[in-house]
């Protein structure tokens, strides 16, 4: 095995920076010590269940120090972490278990009954560790997790090993088919989440795991000064990569993660927390965060002291101009809207930031340094040709799909002789080289020949001050094959078809002007996604059309 491994960072950090805080939910706090020792509790514990070599563990919790405590014992005894949507019903989990060959399952003990229905047809799992959960009782067929971590122990090393070439899986999803496992090595991610350095802040790479270390005790990086490190508040759930991998990063320069008390997101709690602790980086996704806190911050001038923040950084879905503005208004100076384009499978797509006074448009993103836009011959799109492509990255990126060599073989492509991922997001080049985001290709509305992208228009109805949030479809049309619907939440009075449509002519092309409109309350999942499957069969109900 080779390259960077998580845990090798990990421990140098935990032995250079012991009494800091690493993990923070409400009153407790559990320092780098701590967190590094109740791992190695929880790695032993599992090598004596006879776990195997890159074996799965799936984390099924709520945001908690035990979230990526559990990480961090699975990467320090070469096993393989999955995450686990909290929200899936009993059928899904167990297609996700069962997919993932999950041999280590930790849950919150509120699900014991999910699990307790399936727990039978999945004989591959060697060890069922519960979390304690207010009202719940831990499962005679579960071990507690606070009895393993708690006893502490030193460091544990399995008989094979660990390195860069271990894996994590990052499952999708799911809105668009059954969640698929990203394979991603170690040393790939690590390299890809700046390898402990910041090139945006001109902050290098880590020489080895043991500069890790030597950057916390000296404070520099060479003769470079750094700055204190990341106190992130993980807002979204660890379950999905923003949170995931943002926390990822931070730990890797010895920052402390900051999980929410409540397990759903509130705003005002969110900030009530940024003061309390100064925090100093807050992960989100998209408007579904960001429009609530914008609120928050209206509605309550100058109740919590948000100075201490430099970032708030998003990533995976749109983010509009419009509440950009509106958060700068509040923030201090400085402070960096950090909005990425990825996905599980492609990150360092794009990146666009904003700061007060240079807010960057919505899908607007400059290319990473590996990133290009190729069209469907393969051929990439120049700057300013106006021709459309799939965005696709290069360098470090995943191994493909767990078990899918079919569909691994449609999202990574060989391009100009090199290996590519791509995830489908439509987009243009513009003549500076940045480029501007359409959309997903699977939800392209096609309208009298003319391909429409969801996403565009949806940003261009969000823009009009009675519109909270909007999804945009393609319903039956004998004439157009399809035609725009407008699936809206109003902030308050309801705004007319005549007044959207003419609000999007404005914007854009006629023909991507919505033709129908419903009103119908938008349930975003977690990661800032919408069920498009879902809301247009609402719709179609809503207008009285035949499902199809």
């Amino acid at each position: 095995m080779s390259g960077w491994c998580f845990a090798d960072v990990w421990e140098e950090v935990a032995a250079a920076a012991p009494d800091r805080p690493a993990q923070i939910q409400g009153q407790r706090v559990i320092s780098w010590r701590d967190f590094d020792r109740r791992a190695n509790a929880l790695a032993a514990h599992l090598l004596a269940a006879g776990v195997s070599q890159q074996g799965k563990l799936a984390a099924y919790l709520f945001n908690c120090p035990e979230y990526l405590e559990s990480y961090y014992a699975a990467f320090k005894i070469g096993l393989v972490p999955v995450n686990a949507n909290y929200r899936y019903e009993t059928e899904e989990l167990f297609y996700l278990f069962d997919n993932a060959d999950a041999e280590v399952i930790v849950f919150h003990a509120g699900f014991a009954p999910k699990l307790e229905a399936i727990k039978d047809r999945l004989p591959g799992v060697k060890a069922w560790i519960a979390v304690e959960d207010e009202g719940a009782p831990i499962p005679d067929w579960a071990t507690e997790y606070e009895s393993i971590a708690a006893k502490g122990a030193d460091r544990v090393v399995a008989p094979w090993g660990r390195g860069g070439d271990d894996l994590l899986l990052l499952y999708t999803g799911g809105t668009t088919g059954m969640p698929k496992g990203v394979m991603w090595r170690q040393d790939d991610l690590f390299q890809v989440l700046g390898a402990g350095g910041n090139a945006l802040a001109g902050i290098p790479p880590f020489d080895s795991p043991a500069d890790a270390g030597t950057r916390i005790r000296t404070g520099k990086a060479g003769d470079l000064e750094l700055p204190p490190p990341s106190s992130l508040v993980a807002a979204c759930p660890l379950m999905h990569g923003t949170a995931q991998f943002g926390a990822f990063g931070a730990m890797n320069t010895g920052g402390a993660i900051i999980s929410l008390p409540s397990r759903r997101f509130d705003a005002e709690e969110l900030w009530r927390e940024v003061d309390r602790l100064k925090a100093r980086s807050v992960s989100i996704v998209g408007n579904a965060f960001a429009a609530p806190m914008l609120d928050a911050l209206d509605n309550n001038p100058g109740r919590w002291d948000i100075s201490s923040l430099v970032r708030i950084g998003s990533s995976g879905v749109v983010w509009s101009h419009e509440n950009k503005q509106g958060l700068l208004r509040h923030l201090p100076p400085g402070c960096v809207l950090f909005d990425s384009l990825g996905s599980s499978e492609a990150v360092g797509l794009g990146v666009s930031q904003s700061t007060a006074g240079a807010e960057a448009s919505t899908a607007q993103f400059m290319v990473g340094p590996n990133a290009a836009v190729f069209d469907e011959a393969g051929q990439r799109v120049e700057p300013g040709s106006g021709r459309k492509g799939l965005v696709a990255v290069g360098g470090f990126i995943p191994v493909g799909y767990y078990k899918d060599p079919e569909k691994s073989a449609r999202t990574f492509q060989t391009f100009e002789g090199r290996r590519w991922s791509v995830p489908g997001d439509f987009a243009e080049v513009n003549a500076d080289g940045s480029i501007r985001l359409l959309g997903r290709g699977s939800q392209v509305i096609n309208t009298g020949g003319e391909k429409v992208f969801p996403e565009e228009v949806e940003e261009a109805l969000k823009t009009h001050p009675a519109v909270r949030d909007a999804v945009v479809v393609g319903i039956p049309d004998a004439r157009f094959n399809e035609r725009i619907c407008a699936v809206v939440e109003a902030s308050g009075d309801q705004p007319s078809l005549a007044e959207l449509s003419a609000h999007v002519k404005g914007r854009l092309a006629a023909y991507k002007a919505p033709r129908d409109l419903v009103f119908l309350p938008i349930n975003r999942a977690a990661n800032g996604k919408v069920d498009y499957k879902g809301v247009r069969q609402r719709a179609l109900e809503a207008l009285q059309i035949p499902v199809t």
